[in-house]
């Protein structure tokens, strides 16, 4: 029957046909969108430890570009566009999770810092591994089980580019989002007229609630829905109403590891953030990594099938077809990829890897990679695990490395380093699989996709260094400005583990809560992440989900919800706040940010925060419950 229904699937250019796909243009405007989109995810997962898939709003973009402007009609082209634009994104959130961790341990004195030829070796192995590894996996995944996994992002795509091709869709919306973030977030934090954050201690029970006013925050609460934005919501007011005040109320005057003084002292002198600081932050390490592990461990009989199937599809998928929608990369050229990548992985004085990791990279790397292309195709990309597959990884690598006697400094930067190929791997195998499945709608070429998709991963791993560099030099990582939570949780993970000194009692009451949610039948990592992180960012994104619940009933049934419109206004809100966030960097290392500072002069105060937050949800209502295209609404989800 699957066969049947794959020979009559007809994709919308047929394979006879050969319109422009591959051209100047296209990859000149998918890089310009893939150094876009990268250092604006960069910024975010900086900030909140959560990055956004591009793949719509660079097809929208592509899309208004290519037909509204130059005047050009090719559907692959702006296709192209798209899968070239998209791979930023990806390769951002695997080097954002592991890479901070270096410079980290620089500024500790412990390490060199990363120079740019490093981080730029690091992210081109990762990503280049990543669309490699995906090639023998195409056909296994994308091909033969067409009608089986839906590809979400994938298909809504193919429906955007298609909405596009009969004028039903613009990219107006991306574009108004950008510019009213990028107003708001220079307001907030270049000039500092308003105040981005509103507190209220509640001293009864020895906390405080928070809610930062980001655009790029509580767009993201929209994107991933009521859902999900509920349940990190839930985390956090779990660590910041129950474990904060617990550990506050029952601690007193007792002093507990890993904090050196009194907990009723550390409390009075830092409040409940810094109770969070020296506990919770171990906790939510915890039951990250208890989620990850488990999300990990149901995925297994997925491992394997995806492994046997692309070992059956292998030679299927390196012919070189006649057909040009089956044409795909040599598998001469995959393979000898992959061994040319592993050698300069162990060879190269610039990335610290011994043979074993470089084993273990290629290992680590194929397995996590299909079980990613596979949980995309299946449920989306919010439920594609990078942190969580990156942080079972690091767990065995430390280990593995530790029993063979690379311990120390030396051992730990190994460590870091294999996790981070493995994490950009994770990320981009997933990415290209959803691009896959978008060609395959449409007709592309499969050979020419792949291409572009390491095009995207040259150039956004040329760029990504200088990002990290700058950001870090603007802010520091693990500042109030950038905590780069997953990158801290990592750092604490491999030291842990490597000097025997993690504290085990509070990681695993982390365990042990992670376990109690997934009996309950809830999403882990989400509400993990909500433990992990400060409550101002989980509670901004439950803004952004309560806003997407309103759009979506329709405001009390005056308006038309239209999910598409909103998404692609906040996708909009998350890369200007992001490419705001990046120039600010700029003006602090040049010195620039105090000049220009009038916070102490016009501060509108609590008043301008509530007007502000008020007109941000004023805009994103407005836009997801304007007049709905052609298409239907696309799903568009984060990833964690």
């Amino acid at each position: 029957m699957q066969e049947e229904e794959k020979k009559e699937f007809t994709p919308y250019v047929s394979a006879d046909e050969k319109p422009p796909e591959m051209t100047m243009t296209a990859v000149i405007l998918g890089a310009l969108l893939s150094i876009v989109f990268g250092a604006a995810n960069a910024y975010l997962g900086l900030r909140v430890g959560l990055t956004v898939s591009a793949s719509i709003p660079a097809a929208v973009i592509s899309m208004g570009v290519t037909r509204v402007l130059l005047k050009r009609n090719s559907v692959l082209e702006s296709n192209l566009v798209q899968t070239i634009g998209s791979a930023g994104e990806s390769l951002a959130a695997g080097v954002i999770f592991t890479i901070p961790v270096l410079f980290l341990w620089a500024e500790e004195g412990r390490a060199d810092s990363p120079d740019l030829l490093n981080i730029f070796l690091i992210a081109l192995c990762g990503g280049m591994l990543g669309v490699l590894f995906m090639i023998p996996l195409r056909n296994a995944l994308i091909v033969k089980e067409h009608g089986i996994l839906p590809y979400p992002e994938g298909t809504a795509c193919a429906e955007v580019l298609l909405a596009g091709e009969k004028g039903g869709t613009s990219a107006r919306g991306v574009f108004v989002g950008m510019g009213i973030s990028a107003a708001v977030k220079f307001i907030v934090d270049g000039v500092k007229l308003i105040p981005g954050v509103i507190t209220a201690p509640i001293k009864a029970l020895r906390t405080e609630f928070s809610v930062e006013l980001y655009p790029a925050l509580i767009g993201v609460g929209y994107i991933c829905g009521t859902k999900v934005s509920s349940y990190m919501f839930a985390g956090g007011l779990l660590s910041w109403f129950v474990l904060i005040p617990a550990i506050v109320v029952f601690g007193a005057d007792t002093t507990i590891f890993p904090g050196t003084q009194p907990i009723k002292a550390i409390y009075e002198s830092g409040g409940a953030s810094a109770i969070w600081s020296n506990y919770i932050r171990y906790i939510g390490a915890g039951m990250v990594a208890a989620g990850g592990i488990m999300s990990l461990l149901k995925s297994l009989p997925l491992i394997v099938t995806t492994f046997v199937s692309a070992i059956k599809g292998m030679k299927d998928a390196s012919s070189d077809s006649v057909r040009r929608t089956d044409r795909n990369l040599d598998m001469r050229v995959v393979l000898g990829g992959v061994l040319v990548i592993a050698v300069l992985l162990w060879l190269l004085p610039q990335v610290p890897v011994s043979l074993p990791g470089a084993l273990l990279i290629v290992i680590f790397g194929f397995f996590f990679g299909s079980v990613a292309s596979r949980i995309v195709g299946l449920i989306g990309s919010s439920n594609n695990p990078v942190s969580g597959m990156t942080i079972a990884s690091l767990l065995f690598t430390t280990l593995i490395l530790k029993m063979t006697g690379n311990v120390g400094m030396p051992g730990m930067v190994a460590s870091i380093t294999v996790c981070a190929v493995v994490s950009i791997v994770t990320a981009i195998a997933g990415d290209t699989s959803q691009d896959l499945k978008t060609g395959f709608l449409l007709g592309s070429t499969p050979k020419k996709q792949q291409i572009g998709e390491m095009i995207g991963v040259v150039v956004s791993a040329a760029v990504i260094g200088a990002v990290l560099v700058l950001l870090n030099k603007a802010w520091g990582f693990g500042s109030k400005e950038l905590a780069a939570p997953q990158a801290t949780m990592m750092k604490m993970i491999v030291e842990g583990v490597m000097d025997g000194d993690l504290p085990w009692s509070m990681v695993m009451i982390g365990v042990f809560l992670g376990i109690f949610v997934e009996i309950l039948q809830i999403p882990v990592l989400a509400v993990a992440i909500g433990v992990y992180l400060p409550l101002e960012l989980s509670a901004a994104c439950m803004v952004g989900g309560l806003v997407r619940y309103l759009t979506d009933k329709g405001i009390g049934k005056t308006k038309k919800p239209n999910s598409e419109g909103g998404i692609l206004f906040c996708s909009g809100m998350i890369a200007g706040e992001g490419l705001v966030g990046v120039l600010l960097a700029f003006l602090a290392v040049g010195g620039i940010t105090e000049k220009i500072d009038l916070s102490g002069t016009l501060n509108t105060g609590l008043p301008g925060s509530l007007i502000l937050l008020a007109l941000l949800i004023f805009a994103i209502i407005k836009a997801g419950t304007a007049k709905a295209s052609e298409t239907s609404p696309p799903k568009q989800n984060a990833s964690s």
